[in-house]
Formats: structure tokens, sequence, C-alpha cells
């Protein structure tokens, strides 16, 4: 599934998601180890968000990072945007998400306007679209000048000792217990498939820089299979 291209990856992608969504929160917890807790609070941190902002968390899914946002910093307005209904769906029934505002955003032409959010987070959403110099170019627009754009995102397995076994945590162990949670194991096999076909972090920060970032770094967590990016959109940029 991971290698198809353009149209058909992304109504592949949404399908996927809409299948899995009732579950797809305690399926990251369990893949994780609850890892994924930790990774959302150092995204938020890493937004640099101020008291009565604006955070655009795009790819939200059920939301599990705008909540962080609401969470950490007082009077944000956080909007949550993702392209699946259904995942949106699961996260209102969440009552601690109400305040988190709902929007249906495709990733390559967000329906906001420029400069308008003081961060833009995403989580496991740059693996997934099939223009992602695109979806960057579009997050850089909806920001503010000096704002920031934070990306977590799963990596390939490093060449070190390691790499077996997390090669058996990604080709078995993931679609096993994808298929006793969910009863979705071709998604729980498309998932770490696009992952060990997607860009290193270097790349990825690469990408960034050639967007216009500034200030892009990343750190690793999780053995290196997972990497958080940030990135400064120019004070002076003009959208």
């Amino acid at each position: 599934m991971a290698h198809l291209q353009g149209q058909e990856r992304a109504q592949y992608v949404q399908s996927m998601f809409a299948r899995i969504a009732g579950r797809y929160d305690l399926m990251n917890r369990l893949m994780t180890g609850g890892q994924d807790i930790k990774w959302r609070r150092y995204v938020i941190q890493q937004a640099n968000l101020p008291q009565n902002g604006r955070l655009l968390d795009i790819a939200t899914g059920t939301g599990d990072i705008a909540i962080e946002g609401l969470n950490q910093i007082p009077g944000l307005q956080a909007v949550g945007g993702d392209f699946t209904v259904e995942m949106m769906q699961a996260g209102k029934q969440i009552p601690e998400r109400q305040p988190i505002q709902w929007v249906g955003s495709d990733t390559l032409a967000l329906p906001f306007p420029d400069d308008y959010f003081d961060a833009v987070t995403s989580g496991f959403l740059m693996r997934n679209v099939i223009d992602v110099p695109g979806a960057f170019r579009e997050q850089m627009r909806v920001t503010k000048p000096g704002g920031h754009v934070v990306v977590l995102e799963s990596s390939p397995p490093k060449k070190n000792l390691l790499r077996p076994f997390i090669r058996i945590h990604l080709n078995h162990i993931i679609p096993t217990l994808g298929k006793l949670i969910t009863g979705e194991s071709d998604a729980y096999r498309y998932l770490p498939d696009s992952t060990q076909q997607f860009k290193d972090p270097d790349t990825l920060a690469n990408i960034m820089r050639q967007t216009g970032f500034q200030n892009v770094t990343y750190k690793l967590f999780m053995f290196g299979t997972v990497a958080i990016h940030t990135g400064q959109k120019p004070k002076t940029a003009k959208s």
C-alpha cells in the first residue's frame, strides 16, 4: 500500500484512517508504550505559543496534539484540521476535547488566511502526503512571521545493531497488534511500510530549509525511529 502515488494514495490514506478511527488512540499508546504522550508534550513546547495565541494542528486525528496545546497554554485557540471526518468525530466524543475547533482541511490547500496562526503542528502526517514540499509551503503560508512549524513524524530505522529488532516490531508485532485491536491488519502494515520508505530526518530538515524555514532543528526519540522537527518562519516573510 505504501507504494501508492498521487490521488490514489491520498484516497487510500483517508479510507484507512476512517476505518481505524475508533481505536486509533489506543493503538498509538500500545505501539509506543505510551511514549507518544511525551512526544506530543514536547511538540507543544517547541511550538513556543503565546498566551491567547492560535494553534493549527493539521492532520489532527482525534486531537491529541491540539488538546495538549490547550492544557499547556492559557487562552489558546486550538484548531484541529483533518481530511478524515471519522477521525475528528472520534475526537469530538472525548469530553475534554470539546474546546478544540474542528475543521475539515486538506493539508495541501489549507482553508485559512495567510499569517494567521502562531504555530502549526502535525503528528504523523508528512509520510502520508503526496507533496511534502507543498505541505510545508501551506503550513508556512498560514503561520505568522516568526512563528513555528513543528512536525512529529516516524523515521526509517537507522543501520545499527537495533535495526533487526526494530524491523521485527514494525513488520510483525504492529500488524498483529493492529489486527487484534482494530481488525485492520492492512492499515497496520501500511503504517510501518510508510515509515520505512519515508525520508530520513536530515532529508526532511533540508526540505524544510529549502521551503524557507529558518532555525531548523530536530530531536530523535525511541531509538531514532521518531523525529520531531522544528522550523521558524522568517520574521520578515511576505506570504
